[in-house]
């Protein structure tokens, strides 16, 4: 395969480049490039190689970007300034018994300063989830106005699904930050962490969800545009499937149905914020589901409950295996918090933003593609650098998604 390069900065035919911000930590005027070797290797039991996924090297500082198609699991990359990388192996492959998984590793802010260095970068990944994050509305409206805040969640697949018993919930911390809790050693890498979770309702198939089909969690199921609330939302929430009741007075319940609350600080009970709210920053949001024949009780089981240990704080988070995880996206402030992620690259190897607070805009999965009925089909790769459009004016049912049939306001 062809190598694609695309760089901010391209010297003269020697490939000798000059970068000030660069250049002034070394004291010279003249970086000489160099070469590295990139050696990836999938971590995950039935697979026979690595050719087929994509490679992607990024240095924000110096607007350096290389993508290369990997046809081995040794690649080595030449003309590279020296300096600080972002490093991710990500694509769709099938195993040896044909189940297909996105893959990725990640490796964030390492150093690319030795000529003829090799990297090694360990893959894992997940089961490619039919239901996916479609668009995500969390940094609210000026002035200070964020109950208008919503969650799209699409079919992406050609199958049937149900809603019934998956779970909602945003890790900690809440906002992207570069001091992370510590957790139990002996958890190792098998856990994400949560402060409150949620459950969408049913008996198992009360909500099905079609192919091309998209249901909208609200915090609150409101037409925002009214007067009472906020004239200048970008959206009527009324319309929701589904909103999360804090069972607050001045918020009056909504028609559309109320997500079922599982957990907070060890308890069932929602506790006395009057909202729910989550970061207009950008939080980390997962939407998991329990395999068959498992048991997923973090009140009532200590095994899934963990404290952070660099705090001297009591409360209690609902430990979630990563292996149950459907789809995960990181939203943080603004690409400087791109070396602050809380989730793990396996997840989401990536990060989007819409740069701001209450400047109503939001973030929504590209479409690559349509299907026979004129449905979306969404771009996932389990990175959301890649995945999302940012800034977007937000709305329900982008690119001509489906609005499920037992929708309130279909009745």
């Amino acid at each position: 395969m062809h190598k694609k390069i695309y760089l901010a900065l391209i010297g003269a035919a020697s490939f000798l480049v000059s970068c000030d911000s660069f250049s002034d930590a070394l004291g010279t005027k003249e970086i000489t490039p160099i070469s590295v070797t990139i050696r990836s290797e999938i971590t995950l039991p039935g697979f026979d190689g690595t050719s087929g996924l994509k490679l992607i090297l990024n240095n924000y500082t110096e607007g350096i970007r290389v993508e290369k198609e990997l046809t081995s699991s040794t690649v080595e990359i030449g003309d590279l300034i020296p300096g600080m990388y972002s490093i991710v192996v990500s694509g769709k492959l099938k195993n040896k018994e044909g189940v297909w998984y996105y893959l990725n590793g990640s490796l964030v802010n390492h150093p690319v300063l030795n000529h003829r260095a090799t990297i090694d970068l360990p893959i894992s990944g997940q089961k490619i989830s039919p239901l996916v994050f479609k668009e995500i509305f969390y940094a609210g409206t000026a002035n200070f106005y964020f109950r208008n805040q919503f969650y799209e969640i699409y079919n992406n697949s050609e199958d049937l699904h149900y809603l019934d018993g998956i779970y909602f919930a945003v890790l900690h911390p809440t906002k992207s930050t570069s001091t992370l809790p510590v957790w139990p050693q002996e958890d190792g890498d098998k856990y994400v962490y949560t402060e409150r979770i949620w459950k969408f309702p049913g008996n198992g198939t009360t909500y099905p969800l079609k192919p091309g089909e998209s249901c909208v969690i609200s915090q609150f199921a409101a037409n925002h545009k009214l007067e009472i609330y906020n004239p200048n939302s970008p959206v009527d929430c009324s319309s929701s499937e589904f909103e999360f009741n804090m069972n607050n007075p001045k918020f009056p319940d909504q028609p559309a149905f109320d997500m079922e609350h599982v957990y907070f600080d060890g308890k069932a009970d929602k506790g006395r914020s009057p909202q729910y709210l989550t970061s207009v920053f950008g939080g980390a949001y997962v939407i998991f589901k329990v395999p068959e024949g498992e048991v997923y009780d973090p009140v009532n089981n200590p095994a899934l409950q963990a404290k952070d240990q660099s705090s001297s704080s009591k409360k209690l988070y609902a430990k979630i295996p990563i292996e149950y995880v459907l789809d995960g996206v990181e939203a943080v402030d603004d690409e400087t918090k791109v070396n602050a992620k809380r989730m793990p690259g396996v997840l989401d190897a990536g990060i989007t933003t819409v740069g701001a607070t209450y400047n109503s805009l939001g973030v929504a999965r590209k479409k690559i593609g349509e299907n026979p009925d004129g449905t979306p089909f969404l771009q996932d790769t389990n990175n959301s650098t890649e995945d999302f459009e940012r800034g977007v004016v937000p709305m329900f049912r982008r690119y001509n998604a489906k609005m499920p049939s037992w929708n309130h306001t279909l009745k």
